[in-house]
C-alpha cells in the first residue's frame, strides 16, 4: 500500500519514544531513516515532520481529555511540543481579509466578551463578506498564535475528500471503503460505503464517551501498532456491527480517522500534505498548519490540527466561497446539508460529510473543549471560536454560541 512508503517519515523517531508516547509495551512500528521534507512545487506550502522532545503520554488513563484546564490551556495552544505531526507552512500569498467598516453594536460586542469569559474562549473571529467585523482574544492567546482543533479538523478531512473526488482520485461517494482500504474486508466496515463513512452512518458499534477512560475514543489512539498498517485500521477490526449500513448515524471519531486514510491511500500523500495544496495555499492560510499524527505516522483525520484563530475563519470563507475550484461544484452545499436529519430528538439539526447542520440552512465544524466554525451563507457570515471549556461538551455553551451567532447576523443584517 503507499501508506507503507511514506509511513517511515516519523518511524524512527516514533520507534525510539514509543515508550513514552504509547506505553512500555508498545512495538516498535519501524526502523527507517526520517526522510527530507515532502517536495513541493514552489505554489504549494512546504511539508516537514516535527517531533517534540519529550512525546505525552498515550494512556488513556492520562488522555488529555482529562487533564486539568491549566494543562490543556496550555497544551491547546502548542501541540507541536507534546505530539509528532507535519508542519504545513503558510501559503505563498496569504488571503488579505481586510478591516469592516460595519462594526458590531455595543450590546453585541458586550454579548461576545461575556460569552467568552462565562465558556474559557480564547478567541472569537466574525467575516461579514470576508472582511473581519470583530476580533477578540483571552487567555493570553494572541493574533499570530495558533490553537488545536479537536473535530473540527473533521470538516478539514472531508473537504480533502471532496478534493480526491474533484481530482478523480477517488470515483465517488458510493465507493466501497474495501476498494480503498482492501485491509478492512472481513471487519465490521465490509459492505460500507466512502459516503457511509463521512456520514457516519456505517452502522458500526462505537462509545464516544469523553468522559469514560475506558471508551473506544479513549482507547483508540492508545492501540498497540502494527507495522505497515494504520491504527485506524488496527482499532477498527476490534469493532462489531450493530446496524445495517446506512441506517444509524452513531458519532464515531475513529471513522474520519478510516475517511482521513482513504484520502491518503487514494491520493498517495499524508493528509497535511494535501491540506497543503487543497485548502492551505487556495484559502490563503497566514500562520500554517500543524496535523498530529498517529503512532504509524499517519495524520490524525479526526483531530488535532492547530492554526491561526483568523485562518480557522479563513476556512469558513473558502467553505462559503465554494472552495475555489478544489473540490466538485456544490460539494459544500451537499456536505453542508442535513443528510442525516435528527427529527424530533433535535427539530433543525442533522449531519452532513464532517459538518454538522443547524437550524436556518445554517452548517460549520465543532470540536470538544469549545471548538468552532460557523458559516451562515444567507449573510455571507463566518465566525470562528477556539476554547477551553471546563469539560469537553456543554450543550448549554453550544446553545449560546449559536445564540450569539443569531445575534451577530441580525446585528450586520439590519
Amino acid at each position: 500500500m503507499m501508506r507503507a512508503l511514506w509511513i517511515s517519515s516519523a518511524a524512527l523517531v516514533l520507534s525510539a519514544c514509543s515508550a513514552s508516547y504509547g506505553g512500555a509495551d508498545t512495538p516498535p512500528v519501524a526502523s527507517a531513516p526520517a526522510p527530507a521534507p515532502v517536495a513541493a512545487p514552489a505554489s504549494i506550502p512546504a511539508v516537514t515532520q516535527s517531533m517534540p522532545e519529550q512525546m505525552a503520554s498515550m494512556d488513556p488513563s492520562d488522555s488529555l481529555l482529562f487533564w486539568s484546564d491549566e494543562r490543556r490551556s496550555a497544551a491547546f495552544r502548542d501541540m507541536e511540543s507534546l505530539f509528532p505531526g507535519l508542519e504545513v507552512a503558510p501559503a505563498s500569498s496569504p488571503r488579505m481579509l481586510p478591516r469592516s467598516a460595519q462594526t458590531l453594536p455595543a450590546g453585541v460586542q458586550q454579548a461576545i466578551r461575556a460569552y467568552m469569559d462565562q465558556t474559557s474562549a480564547a478567541g472569537v473571529m466574525v467575516l461579514k463578506g470576508g472582511e473581519i467585523v470583530a476580533e477578540e482574544y483571552g487567555l493570553g492567546l494572541g493574533p499570530t498564535d495558533r490553537w488545536t482543533s479537536f473535530s473540527v479538523a473533521k470538516s478539514f478531512t472531508s473537504t480533502l475528500l471532496g478534493a480526491a473526488i474533484a481530482d478523480d482520485s477517488i470515483a465517488s461517494i458510493d465507493t466501497p471503503v474495501t476498494d480503498i482500504i482492501p485491509a478492512l474486508a472481513g471487519t465490521a466496515y465490509e459492505g460500507v460505503t466512502v459516503g457511509q463513512i463521512a456520514s457516519m452512518t456505517s452502522g458500526v458499534a462505537w462509545n464516544e464517551d469523553y468522559t469514560d477512560p475506558d471508551s473506544d475514543v479513549a482507547k483508540m489512539l492508545a492501540i498497540a501498532p502494527v507495522a505497515g498498517e494504520s491504527q485506524a485500521v488496527t482499532y477498527a477490526r476490534t469493532l462489531k456491527r450493530e446496524a445495517p449500513a446506512g441506517e444509524k448515524w452513531v458519532y464515531k471519531t475513529l471513522e474520519t480517522n478510516l475517511l482521513g486514510l482513504i484520502v491518503e491511500e487514494a491520493t498517495g500523500k499524508p493528509l497535511a500534505a494535501y491540506a497543503a495544496e487543497k485548502i492551505v495555499e487556495p484559502a490563503g492560510f497566514e500562520g500554517g498548519l500543524f496535523w498530529m499524527q498517529d503512532l504509524t505516522g499517519g495524520n490524525i483525520g479526526g483531530c488535532c490540527l492547530s492554526l491561526r484563530l483568523v485562518d480557522y475563519a479563513r476556512m469558513g470563507q473558502f467553505a462559503l466561497e465554494g472552495g475555489k475550484g478544489m473540490v466538485p461544484g456544490g460539494w459544500f452545499e451537499t456536505a453542508g446539508s442535513p443528510l442525516v436529519d435528527f427529527g424530533a430528538a433535535a427539530p433543525g439539526f442533522g449531519y452532513g460529510y464532517q459538518w454538522w447542520t443547524y437550524p436556518g440552512d445554517t452548517y460549520g465544524a465543532q470540536g470538544i473543549f469549545g471548538q468552532a466554525i460557523t458559516i451562515v451563507p444567507e449573510e455571507d457570515l463566518v465566525v470562528a471560536i477556539v476554547s477551553n471549556w471546563k469539560t469537553a461538551t456543554s450543550n448549554a455553551h453550544r446553545d449560546g454560541f449559536r445564540t450569539l451567532v443569531g445575534q451577530i447576523a441580525q446585528a450586520l443584517d439590519d
